[in-house]
């Protein structure tokens, strides 16, 4: 299972992510937690800038925007990664 964290201060932007990768996460089903992380030191601790950000699985997967349906889409269709890192 995807370990998915929304990085941001919790502006409009965020918070549309926030919505945008719940709704997607719903319809695939997902029965993980998506954390918000609104601490800056946190968030910059990732190498990001500019938020909102999405993290998946530890690694910065999008920055500074809202990423469109597609997207996130493409992100719950990703195998995820086993114990060992071959299977991706």
């Amino acid at each position: 299972m995807k370990n998915i964290k929304i990085l941001g201060s919790g502006c409009a932007k965020c918070k549309t992510v926030m919505q945008l990768v719940e709704k997607i996460a719903k319809q695939h089903n997902y029965e993980g937690k998506i954390e918000k992380v609104e601490d800056i030191a946190e968030i910059i601790s990732y190498g990001v800038m500019s938020t909102p950000a999405i993290v998946i699985d530890d690694k910065v997967a999008f920055v500074g925007g809202i990423p469109s349906e597609d997207e996130v889409n493409k992100w719950f269709n990703e195998p995820t990664s086993c114990c060992c890192g071959c299977c991706k």
